[in-house]
């Protein structure tokens, strides 16, 4: 390397360091918001699904206590007393759910005894914490209660909730199935992908068309479509939502447009099942499908084919082999999209779908709101933002190929 050259750089770096740091500057208040409003709080809640250590806080006597007893017959009076105090101060505190949301989890159902303790718990000293206890619930006499809270005495991490979450358990150094009565989330996993993978493949369907027509349009009838798509997303999708709660309802437009028509004879059930949450979400969904295929297809060439034609090829073999294959990253962008969206779906399933209906992102909110059990509500968003980056790869992957072999 020249001197000269060894010159010119070093003055380059000094006219780029003031601009670097310019820009450094211009951007540092967007990425301080970014960490301080995203990323940290969803660490936080994400954090809940393995985090094991709220439970040390509330039963900071009957943990230590405990850890010697060898699961035969029941503990001493000292774990008696120990659990007594402890709950005589999360009844004081108010973090009794703490305990409860824990010890349900290990064991469905005790919930309501760790509830009707602490509620009959009294500030008075008695004789016996053991005969106390026990004279409140009988099953605190029993081993496989104090099993199930020695349980929960072991490290800070846990994977029981994202056991729970795929109906599993952990039990004597294995993992198992929970009881058939117990399984929910494998069915619910399975609903929601099925549920957006069908919405993704009609958006597909309808918007592929869609797309076609506003790309090829004269100007004014594509800047018309154009915002006939967009209009949807200038209305909230609560207000969405109940319109087709409107529409659909057995005395509503739709029911009553069929019956006008004589395309049906009684009034069809159109919501609070599969087909009104399906109808909804493609709704909803469709510009997402729509705008990147049309984003594509306005940038291919007009000419491409009336070439395939000009060479012998019928309409259909030319839109098969010449005009689809390039817009199918366009079909791959859309799916992502759609199907992203679509899992994690809340507003739409809950107004238009029945119970049996609804989706993953119910029982998070459930989980977080209403029962309060927010390791279970953070193991289930945990999981589900490890199943949709699952879903975006293969996706992704799947349309990667396609260019490659179009190529």
């Amino acid at each position: 390397m020249t001197a000269g050259t060894a010159d010119l750089q070093r003055m380059l770096r000094r006219d780029l360091r003031p601009r670097l740091l310019a820009a450094a500057l211009l951007i540092a208040p967007l990425l301080v918001f970014s960490i301080v409003n995203f990323v940290v709080p969803v660490y936080m809640i994400l954090f809940q699904s393995v985090d094991d250590t709220a439970i040390g806080t509330v039963l900071v006597r009957t943990l230590p206590a405990i850890a010697a007893w060898d699961r035969t017959g029941t503990p001493d009076e000292a774990v008696y007393r120990a659990m007594y105090d402890d709950f005589r101060e999360a009844k004081a505190a108010r973090t009794v759910t703490i305990v409860a949301t824990r010890l349900n989890a290990v064991a469905p159902g005790y919930q309501a005894l760790v509830n009707a303790t602490a509620r009959r718990i009294t500030e008075a000293e008695p004789s016996s914490a053991k005969m106390a206890l026990i004279d409140i619930d009988a099953r605190w006499g029993e081993t496989d209660t104090w099993s199930a809270i020695k349980s929960m005495s072991g490290l800070p991490l846990t994977a029981m909730h994202l056991l729970r979450s795929v109906d599993l358990t952990m039990g004597g150094g294995s993992i198992t199935s929970v009881p058939e009565s117990q399984r929910i989330f494998a069915t619910l996993w399975l609903r929601t992908f099925w549920v957006s993978l069908v919405v993704t493949v009609l958006c597909a369907l309808l918007g592929y068309p869609l797309a076609y027509v506003m790309a090829n349009a004269r100007p004014r009838v594509a800047n018309i479509l154009l915002i006939l798509v967009l209009l949807p997303f200038w209305t909230s999708l609560l207000v969405r939502s109940m319109a087709w709660v409107a529409l659909l309802q057995t005395q509503g437009v739709v029911n009553d447009l069929l019956l006008a028509l004589h395309l049906t004879t009684a009034r069809l059930p159109l919501i609070r099942n599969r087909l009104g949450v399906t109808i909804a979400m493609v709704h909803v969904l469709l510009p997402y499908m729509v705008l990147p295929l049309y984003g594509v297809m306005k940038r291919m060439p007009p000419n491409v084919m009336r070439a395939a034609l000009s060479l012998g090829a019928d309409p259909v073999r030319a839109f098969m082999k010449v005009y689809l294959p390039q817009t199918l990253h366009g079909v791959g962008s859309g799916a992502v999209l759609v199907f992203v969206l679509a899992v994690g779906f809340y507003v739409t399933p809950a107004l238009v779908g029945g119970r049996n209906d609804q989706m993953i992102s119910y029982f998070i909110a459930y989980f977080m709101n209403e029962s309060s059990n927010w390791n279970q509500a953070a193991a289930l968003s945990l999981l589900l933002l490890l199943f949709t980056g699952a879903a975006y790869l293969a996706i992704t992957s799947v349309f990667r190929v396609n260019r490659v072999a179009i190529r």
